[in-house]
Order: structure tokens, then C-alpha cells, then sequence
């Protein structure tokens, strides 16, 4: 292989997973919004990872990958689990309940900044002042959408704070679990059977907790509820996590974070067909310049090292 083959190569690497990953996620967003309503948000959540943690390992069964893990893979996936796949999506799920998917997507967007600054603490990955700037005119254009939904409906107001409040919380938690999979722990183990079985855990979790908050397992018969959790079990979970963690532990979390500029583009696109957003200067100026900054933060060069 030349060495110009090789560069173009290793950006294929990174490139083509990183768009389907883009792809289905940016879509995952309004399908949630179908989720919601007969059956409360945590059966929801549970009924996905116990699809995705089951096809998850069947995959690593089918490449003879390792199925077991030792006590601290064990303890590893818990953490995991807890952080991606059970605090992420309940929260994340709550917050669709009071705001659009596409503003959720949007806030979501800022996953880049706690991913920098916990890669900066707990990998010694260094911030640049660019990827900072970048970060902080990222956080003035959500500020902006977050104005404009107040404008559009103040009466809603609390709803608005809440729906963004609980994004911000499942965007801190997804931070988490993103660090841990750039760590050299996790790179210990075999990265199907890792998740599989965090996403299994998670599932426990996310069960124990449906049934004492809300009571036994509520299920909605409705072929296109039962078509949601397949999609985001399958598509959405078991092919896209392996896929992003495989991006992440290449180019770093931060980098990685670069999805999150793109994906509420597509979000926001979706929720204006199907829910009925409705558009404004000052949220068209919120969207550019949150993904305007979003794009210099991770242009930054440091992130990458």
C-alpha cells in the first residue's frame, strides 16, 4: 500500500462509521416521541437495551468473540451501563416529553464540552483556547433557541426549563460513559461483549426501576411501537454504539463529539415534518451559530492528540 493509500485509508476508517452512526441517530430522535404516551419512559428504555444487549452478544457469539467477563469487566460494565444506558436515555426520554426531539438533538449537541473537559481530567487530553471559543459561541446559539421557545410560548415556560434541564443532565451522563469507553480499562475486553452485556445490565436497571416507580411491564401491542423498539434496539443501540465507541477510542471523545453537530440538523428537520416545529430568525441564528461553533471547537487541533 502507498503511502497516500494509507491516510485515505484510515480516514475511511473513521469516516464511514461515523456517517451511518450520524445517519441512524439523527433519525433515533423522533422515533423516541413514538415511545412515549401508553408505556411509561423507563419500560421504554428497557425494552430497547434488552433488545440491543441480546443482539449485542449474539454478535460476539456469531465472531467468536469472548462472552464472559472477569470481576473488574464485570464492575466495568455495570458503571457503563448505568451511566449510558440508564441514566442517558431515561433522562433524555423525559425531556421529549416536554420539548421537541429537534430542541432536545440541538442541546445534545453540546456533548462536546463536558466530553473535552473530562477527556482533559481523566485522559490528559489538553483544551486548546480555539476548541474553548468554539465551545462557548456553541453555547450562545442553544442559549438563543432556548429564548426563542420561551418567546413562543411563555406559558410553557417551566416545561421548556424542565425538558432542557433534563437534557443537560442525560448530555452530562453520556459524557461519562464516552470517557470510559476512550480509557485503556475498557479497552481490555472485547468491545461486542463489553457492551452486550451493559446494555443487558442496564436493561436490569432500567427495569427495577420501571417497576417500583411505575408497577409491572406496560407493553404497547401497536405494530409501530413494537417497529420503534426494534429500530432503536437494533439500529439505533447495537449497530451505532459499536460503531461510535470504535470513532471514539481512534480520534478521542471530543472529535468523536463532532456527530453531535450534524445529527440535530437532521433532528431539527424531522421534528419540523412531523411535529410541527415552527421556525424563527432568532432559532434559524440559534441553530447556525450553535453549529458554527460546534464545528470550531472541534476543528481545534489538540482534542485529536
Amino acid at each position: 500500500m502507498s503511502e497516500a493509500a494509507a491516510p485515505n485509508s484510515a480516514r475511511l476508517a473513521v469516516l464511514l462509521p461515523f456517517a451511518a452512526v450520524t445517519l441512524i441517530w439523527g433519525s433515533t430522535w423522533i422515533v423516541i416521541t413514538g415511545q412515549l404516551g401508553t408505556v411509561p419512559p423507563t419500560w421504554s428504555v428497557t425494552y430497547r437495551f434488552l433488545v440491543a444487549g441480546v443482539a449485542m452478544l449474539a454478535w460476539a457469539a456469531i465472531t467468536r468473540q469472548p462472552l464472559g467477563l472477569d470481576a473488574r469487566g464485570v464492575r466495568f460494565a455495570v458503571l457503563l451501563g448505568l451511566f449510558q444506558f440508564v441514566l442517558n436515555f431515561n433522562f433524555v426520554y423525559r425531556a421529549e416529553m416536554h420539548v421537541t426531539s429537534g430542541l432536545v438533538a440541538v442541546v445534545f449537541a453540546l456533548l462536546l464540552v463536558p466530553n473535552a473537559i473530562l477527556a482533559r481530567i481523566f485522559l490528559g487530553q489538553r483544551l486548546g483556547r480555539q476548541l474553548v471559543i468554539g465551545s462557548l459561541i456553541a453555547m450562545a446559539g442553544v442559549a438563543l433557541l432556548f429564548l426563542h421557545e420561551i418567546r413562543r410560548d411563555p406559558a410553557a415556560s417551566g416545561e421548556v426549563y424542565l425538558g432542557i434541564g433534563l437534557t443537560m443532565l442525560g448530555v452530562l451522563s453520556a459524557s461519562t460513559a464516552n470517557v470510559m469507553q476512550a480509557s485503556e480499562a475498557a479497552k481490555r475486553y472485547p468491545m461486542a461483549t463489553m457492551l452486550g452485556w451493559a446494555m443487558l445490565l442496564g436493561a436490569a436497571m432500567d427495569g427495577t426501576f420501571a417497576w417500583i416507580t411505575t408497577g409491572p411491564p406496560v407493553f404497547d401491542t401497536r405494530l409501530s411501537y413494537i417497529a420503534g423498539v426494534l429500530y432503536l434496539g437494533i439500529l439505533g443501540s447495537a449497530v451505532s454504539f459499536p460503531l461510535y465507541f470504535s470513532v471514539l477510542r481512534k480520534i478521542g471523545p471530543a472529535k468523536a463529539a463532532y456527530s453531535s453537530v450534524i445529527i440535530p440538523v437532521l433532528a431539527m428537520l424531522l421534528s419540523t415534518v412531523f411535529e410541527g416545529y415552527r421556525w424563527s430568525w432568532l432559532a434559524a441564528a440559534g441553530a447556525l451559530l450553535a453549529g458554527a461553533g460546534l464545528v470550531l471547537a472541534l476543528r481545534a487541533r489538540r482534542p485529536n492528540r
